[in-house]
C-alpha cells in the first residue's frame, strides 16, 4: 500500500467563514466521503489549515496512482466544482507510535 496526499483548496480566501448554504452542503456530502474512507480503513487523517486559506489535506492509502485517482475522484467537493483538488504521493517518513 502506498500513501497519497490530497490538497483541496476552496474558490476563495475565508471560505469556512464565507460559506453559502450551497456550498455548506457539498462539505457536508464531502465529510460523508471521508468517513467512508475511514470505514474502509482508506483514511490515515484529515483537516484543514487555519487561517484566510482554509486548504483541506488528507492522507489516505491506495494500492497505486490510478486507484488513488479513482479515490479521489469520488470527492463531492472537487468533482462539484466547490474546490480543486491535487493529488500527490506521499511517503509517512515519522509518525508517532510507528517505526520506520
Amino acid at each position: 500500500m502506498s500513501e497519497w496526499v490530497y490538497f483541496l483548496h476552496p474558490p476563495r480566501e475565508n471560505f469556512a467563514a464565507t460559506m453559502t448554504n450551497d456550498e455548506v452542503a457539498a462539505w457536508n456530502r464531502h465529510f460523508e466521503w471521508l468517513g467512508t474512507l475511514v470505514e474502509k480503513g482508506v483514511l490515515v487523517l484529515a483537516g484543514n489549515t487555519g487561517g484566510a486559506t482554509n486548504t483541506g489535506i488528507a492522507v489516505f492509502e491506495g494500492a497505486d496512482e490510478e486507484s488513488a485517482r479513482r479515490i479521489v475522484s469520488n470527492d463531492p467537493a472537487a468533482t462539484g466544482g466547490y474546490a480543486r483538488g491535487e493529488l500527490f504521493s506521499f511517503e509517512i517518513g515519522i509518525l508517532r507510535g510507528r517505526d520506520g
